[in-house]
């Protein structure tokens, strides 16, 4: 692909991240409106905001590259990022916006009336927020320097400064805009070329799969697969996907928790029609760029295969499209950590006004930069993995079981995210520490929350068991707040 035209690509998905940040920017007026939006978003606006900061640099690249590598092994990622929202469909997404909270700490201190229990939360979510970050960034660099040449520290610092502009000026009320744009910027930039791809092949009589027309012949599992990596795996997926702290905070927009319900089914199917593109991508790719894998660069799948289809104009324009997508997967993800971030820094440090939200935002930003600048990309999809093991096992246990369970006490809250953060982080750190090879010997250590997250959960009820004398006095009527429907009238 020209250098430039990815520069044309990324300019105007930038420019037009701006502009529309801008127009939010009109309607944002109050500390409401830079926190939550007022919780006025309906459920469709909501559920493509939510489509657009969810379907991160993992989705988009990382997917494909990992279907690339590993066939059908694979495919339990698209499986549990999706199916991580019937979870907060069931468990979570309705009592969390009755809570009436701004933000997760904001929810744990009411539930436990303690204000270690928020500070702990906190730090958990700055922690979880930050990790998130850092492979956004990282796969920027990548889009950057494969799309245009450029150093790789460039995307990057293009990222945070774009991102920066759109929180600070607007807040949440104007992200909202920008992530419902940028998820069907993200859909049309990965279906319009796929159907290019497959339209051609099937034109010219070329293989879309290996020895036949199945896809399933060319998607085999990887010998070193095994049957607890997998269960881990889909544990962490499933778990996590209900601690992301930029996800829970667009529940805390809607009207009401009915609301919150129908964005939930809704955003269940914009993931299912939007995981099926990666796939299709990392299916072509182990035909049609196997040499990727071997090169280290199975994350540029999505971005190279246009090129090897089609040649001139055709694959410059197609190229240039999943340019936009992908860099609008950037954008948009880490928007959505930042405001999120931001709500949280700025409570607890700014007093929470909304200047006080614009330094947590630049905060926020600029330390994963720092990060990303001085480390080396892993595997998008991967990295992302492991955030969602740290989030099962410290941030979902304190929710499912404030949610659900009469009997939690902040003693028992602190120590099982305590718990959960120190086995969970500690493998995690171990596992980059001893490099790729330890794959084959330690999955039990890069695929932690097979034992983590319970270890977390058995850890918060046996401590509140014996703790049960410092149950909050308020539990029973925050519970009952949680739990009764608003009235009809407020459905509307």
């Amino acid at each position: 692909m020209s250098p430039a035209v990815g520069y044309t690509a990324l300019v105007l998905v930038a420019l037009s991240t701006v502009l529309i940040g801008i127009y939010g920017l009109r309607i944002s007026r109050t500390t409401g409106d830079f926190y939550v939006a007022s919780r006025t978003v309906r459920p469709w606006w909501n559920a493509s905001a939510i489509g657009g900061e969810y379907l991160s640099a993992a989705s988009f690249l990382g997917v494909a590259g990992l279907i690339l590598i590993s066939g059908v092994d694979a495919l339990w990622f698209p499986i549990g990022y999706t199916a991580g929202y019937l979870m907060l469909l069931l468990f979570v997404a309705a009592p969390l916006r009755r809570s009436g909270a701004y933000t997760i700490p904001d929810f744990a201190q009411a539930r436990l009336d303690s204000l270690l229990v928020r500070r702990v939360t906190s730090m958990l979510v700055v922690v979880v927020g930050w990790l998130y970050i850092v492979p956004q960034l990282h796969g920027a660099a990548l889009t950057v320097r494969i799309t245009t040449g450029l150093p790789s520290w460039v995307g990057p610092l293009a990222v945070v400064v774009v991102v920066c502009l759109s929180v600070v000026t607007g807040g949440m009320r104007s992200i909202t805009f920008v992530q419902a744009f940028q998820y069907w910027l993200k859909l049309t930039a990965l279906a319009v070329p796929v159907a290019f791809i497959l339209f051609r092949l099937g034109a010219d009589g070329r293989p879309i799969t290996a020895g036949g027309s199945a896809f399933t012949a060319d998607l085999n599992t990887t010998a070193d697969a095994s049957l607890y990596g997998t269960i881990s795996l889909v544990i962490a997926l499933l778990f996590g996907t209900l601690g992301l702290p930029h996800v829970l905070v667009r529940f805390y927009t809607n009207p009401d928790g009915a609301s919150a319900r129908r964005t939930t089914v809704i955003v269940l199917g914009l993931l299912s029609v939007f995981y099926l593109f990666p796939t299709v991508y990392g299916i072509l790719g182990r035909i049609h760029t196997p040499e990727l894998a071997a090169e280290g660069a199975a994350d540029a799948t999505v971005l190279l295969l246009p090129g090897r289809i089609f040649d001139g104009a055709t694959g410059d324009l197609l190229s240039a499209l999943v340019t936009a997508g992908a860099f609008a997967a950037f954008l948009s993800t880490t928007s959505g950590l930042v405001v999120s971030l931001a709500g949280v820094v700025s409570q607890e440090f700014f007093q929470g006004s909304v200047r006080g939200f614009r330094r947590a935002a630049l905060l926020s930003a600029l330390i994963p930069l720092v990060v990303a600048l001085l480390t080396d990309s892993l595997a998008l999809a991967g990295s992302v993995g492991s955030v969602f093991a740290f989030t099962a096992s410290t941030i979902c246990p304190l929710l499912l079981l404030g949610i659900w369970w009469r009997g939690l006490t902040d003693a028992g809250a602190i120590a099982g995210m305590l718990i959960g953060a120190v086995l969970c982080g500690g493998a995690i750190a171990v596992t980059a520490a001893l490099g790729p090879e330890a794959d084959d010997r330690w999955v039990w250590l890069g695929q932690p929350a097979l034992w983590t997250v319970p270890a977390a959960f058995l850890t918060m009820v046996l401590v509140s068991r014996s703790t049960a004398g410092r149950r909050p006095a308020s539990a029973s009527r925050v519970l009952a707040r949680l739990h009764t429907p608003e009235p009809p009238a407020h459905r509307d």
